[in-house]
């Protein structure tokens, strides 16, 4: 993945928190099998995340999509887990989903209760991508997406990964390197930064 995020890759932004919002927010990291989600939750979060991997193992073979990242040797079976304090009135609870197909069952139980989704994807592989972003689409839970930055990925303009991706305009594209705290947490007050405009939009 790339180095770390400069001052270009997101724009500075206000870290106090919308005052409509709740305390506690819970918010979904979710996208495809290997885009980052486990890595995203554990640069970020202030506790020890906590995470379900397990080993891939014979069993996974053709069933687990591993193109373009034969290396990976983990996948997350249940979720991860991690909180970040944006402020003293704003605590983020994350969760990760499973990225492979055979657990999106767990889904729904994850989705119970959440304010927003980020959705991470490879630029390398955004057809991984399509799922989930029509999962939040049909829920009408409000997510934005986040490109996380490899080492090796082509860099594209937002549009053209929007065009892509077929968002909608409203949808934050957003770049970042989920091994990066800052970079991460400039994603999350963003994300919260859009859900409180929508609101605001709709009251």
């Amino acid at each position: 993945m790339a180095g770390p995020v400069g001052s270009g890759f997101l724009p500075d932004r206000p870290t106090s928190p919308p005052t409509v919002l709740p305390q506690a927010v819970k918010i979904l990291v979710a996208g495809g099998f290997g885009v980052g989600k486990t890595t995203l939750v554990s640069a970020v979060s202030e506790i020890a995340s906590f995470h379900t991997e397990e080993h891939l193992t014979s069993s996974s073979v053709g069933v687990d999509d591993t193109a373009g990242i034969e290396t990976k040797v983990t996948t997350t079976v249940a979720m991860d887990f991690g909180r970040i304090t944006i402020h003293d009135r704003l605590d983020l609870f994350l969760f990760g989903t499973p990225g492979q197909d055979r657990f999106w069952f767990m889904w729904d139980e994850l989705a119970t209760g959440a304010l927003c989704a980020v959705v991470l994807v490879d630029t390398r592989r955004l057809s991984t991508s399509f799922a989930a972003i029509d999962y939040f689409e049909r829920r009408k839970l409000p997510f934005v997406v986040a490109v996380n930055a490899f080492d090796g990925a082509k860099p594209y303009p937002t549009p053209t990964i929007r065009a892509a991706l077929s968002l909608d305009t409203h949808v934050p594209v957003l770049l970042c390197d989920a091994r990066s705290r800052e970079s991460v947490k400039q994603v999350l007050v963003r994300t919260v930064e859009y859900v409180y405009a929508l609101r605001l939009s709709s009251a």
